[in-house]
């Protein structure tokens, strides 16, 4: 009886509280508060990407100067999907964040598999890899994400550059595996640097290797005149090789390319940045991009990579011509957004949503 009391007690109390916050926020001259629009700004889809948590279980060169890491789960779990053409984004113990294309089978839901090239003159991150990552090491990964996937139906050409091989190569098996017509050219300084030959051995006639100490540069004008005129073109390596597969198939039949490089963030001019919410403005000189003069004012602004790749920086633009440098967005993303890190401003003026 006492029990059932208490408990009519408090349910009443609880009712004429509710009752009476409603008459006091039907009162409030300050009811609704006023807000501003909620911001896009730092809030792409791409940042809920999750986060695994990973072991290296294996590690190998595979040439010189690549190294290559198998990963697992730490408890064993099954992996999220991937295809031909995806990478993971490794947070190095650093904090650095770099991207790999996973160069494993897609099948295989226990363990990812990502190289490396070291860069002697790049920004630490292959050589923190090489000199960091060693088995039983654990560390976060993000990902898999694709955005260089392979079309559903061949012919396809194929060109790979050095470690460029390494999304080119599922996508070669997944092509061998469909009994698609698809041909390989491979070039690199030497076959010593060039990982991966033993298994492209085994294509035979339709992979072709050009070592450049063995034979020069690959005459890629004669391999894309011999290829299908129908044929899906996928290219990865150095810039100067890409762009020459783009130069030789015309403006017409344009390549699929996965760039691994920083972007061009600081070449132009000057230029203004206002910071609409905040009511700032602040010049960005021609030498330094925008992301790092905006770090300077808003400590808080979202960035990871820093090469145009991650799309964690990804800020609304609500004013201005934006000279877009990344490979990333898409053209309904590049409207009305852009990647602060690399990207930059074709006037005198950019407003941002922050």
């Amino acid at each position: 009886m006492r029990r059932a009391t208490a408990l009519a007690l408090a349910a009443g109390t609880a009712l004429l509280a509710r009752r009476a916050l409603r008459r006091r926020i039907a009162t409030s001259p300050l009811w609704p508060m006023p807000a501003l629009e909620e911001p896009v700004s730092g809030r792409g889809s791409r940042r809920s990407t999750v986060v695994l948590k990973l072991t290296v279980t294996e590690r190998t060169e595979p040439a010189e100067g690549v190294v290559a890491l198998r990963l697992e789960a730490l408890d064993g779990a099954e992996l999220p999907a991937w295809g031909p053409g995806a990478h993971l984004d490794l947070v190095l113990p650093s904090g650095l964040v770099r991207q790999y294309s996973l160069c494993g089978d897609p099948a295989d839901r226990t363990s990812y598999t990502v190289a490396t090239r070291l860069i002697e003159d790049g920004r630490g991150g292959s050589r923190e890899v090489h000199e960091q990552l060693q088995e039983a090491v654990e560390l976060a990964v993000r990902g898999p994400r694709n955005r260089f996937p392979l079309v559903a139906d061949g012919p396809y050409v194929f060109v790979a550059g050095g470690i460029g091989i390494t999304p080119i190569l599922p996508m070669i098996r997944a092509a061998e595996a469909a009994g698609a017509d698809w041909r390989l050219l491979y070039g690199g300084r030497s076959r010593a640097t060039m990982p991966f030959l033993d298994e492209l051995a085994g294509f035979g006639a339709k992979a072709t290797v050009v070592p450049e100490d063995e034979h020069g540069l690959p005459d890629l004008a004669a391999f894309l005149a011999n290829s299908p005129a129908s044929a899906a073109v996928y290219c990865c390596g150095p810039d100067p090789l890409m762009d020459a597969v783009t130069a030789a198939l015309g403006p017409g039949r344009p390549p699929h390319l996965e760039r691994f490089a920083p972007g061009a963030a600081t070449a132009g001019s000057g230029f203004e940045v206002e910071l609409r919410r905040s009511g700032r403005t602040l010049a960005v000189p021609a030498e330094r991009s925008l992301l790092s003069v905006l770090r300077a004012e808003v400590p808080g602004v979202s960035y990871s990579c820093e090469q145009g790749f991650c799309g964690t920086c990804q800020q609304r633009v609500l004013e201005g011509e934006i000279d877009h440098r990344d490979e990333l967005l898409t053209d309904a993303e590049r409207d009305d957004s852009m990647l602060i890190c690399v990207s930059r401003c074709l006037g005198p003026k950019l407003v941002l949503d922050l």
